[in-house]
């Protein structure tokens, strides 16, 4: 079983960019040849979750996530999250998101962020989905809003042998915030960050243990070592989950195993698709 050929899935990709309208058939070609099995594509907001969908039904290999980006939230009308909610009855969409906070760069109002990510956790809960969560500089509010819903919800995506709650992406944050999470529920989710010379992302990542983890490319950005300064895509994962390997004293093979069944369990992907990792390809 060693020498089998790792199985990796991409968390969290947004190939529904202009950076893969070209090429997406050799984008999913590379990496369907790198391991990568399967690919969850959040949207950002209405119009780029319909897209996700679209890439779902599109390809066998994908399935959704539809919200509203913290970025986006001044712009969102309540007919935007009518929208997601709708495209969330869609089979192939396994999650809300991607939704959050960032006081990185302020595009939306504070007070609105909150707003609209507490709206779009509403939506979950209705649609018993989990969250893929982003924060950035606003991890105490993003921490409070996600306490607020639990102490509402108890029974939400509740489960006292593994996170189903959701999942916080590229995250930022210490390890013992990320142990705090999985009480609450939530996997962790690393990037190419963690290829990073100066990320502090690695360290985190050896004290918080593989099985906590998933693993993400955020394609089109976070373009791992070796390949910084070019477009990041799904089949880089590989160079993720070999750094995290090595940094742990496991084989790559261990490391993509448990990082998609976590995966597999918290996207509920058996249920979507008993048959995922006997396709043949990604069409």
């Amino acid at each position: 079983m060693k020498n089998e050929k790792p199985k990796y899935i991409d968390s969290h990709a947004h190939i529904f960019y202009n950076d893969f309208k070209e090429d997406i058939d050799a984008v999913l070609s590379r990496a369907f040849e790198a391991g990568v099995e399967t690919i969850i594509v959040p949207g950002t907001d209405r119009k780029t979750s319909q897209e996700a969908v679209q890439l779902a039904e599109k390809y066998n290999c994908i399935f959704a996530c539809v919200g509203i980006h913290p970025h986006e939230s001044a712009k969102a009308i309540d007919k935007d999250l009518t929208e997601i909610e709708e495209l969330s009855k869609h089979p192939k969409v396994v999650a809300i998101g991607e939704i959050g906070l960032d006081y990185h760069y302020n595009f939306s109002p504070r007070e609105r962020q909150r707003a609209v990510f507490e709206e779009q956790i509403e939506i979950a809960v209705r649609r018993n989905l989990p969250v893929v969560v982003h924060t950035r500089e606003s991890i105490e509010d993003t921490f409070a809003v996600v306490q607020k819903a639990i102490r509402a919800h108890s029974d939400w995506k509740d489960s006292s042998a593994e996170p189903g709650r959701g999942v916080f992406h590229c995250f930022p944050g210490t390890a013992a915030e990320a142990e705090y999470l999985r009480g609450l529920g939530f996997y962790v989710s690393y990037t190419g960050m963690v290829t990073f010379k100066k990320s502090e992302s690695l360290d985190v990542v050896k004290q918080v243990g593989v099985q906590n983890i998933l693993l993400e490319t955020d394609s089109p950005y976070m373009t791992p070592v070796p390949f910084r300064g070019k477009r990041n895509e799904p089949a880089n994962i590989v160079y993720i989950g070999r750094m995290i390997a090595e940094a742990l004293n496991i084989t790559e093979y261990e490391a993509a195993c448990v990082t998609t069944e976590n995966a597999i369990r918290l996207f509920g992907l058996k249920s979507v698709e008993e048959k995922i990792f006997v396709t043949t390809q990604c069409s």
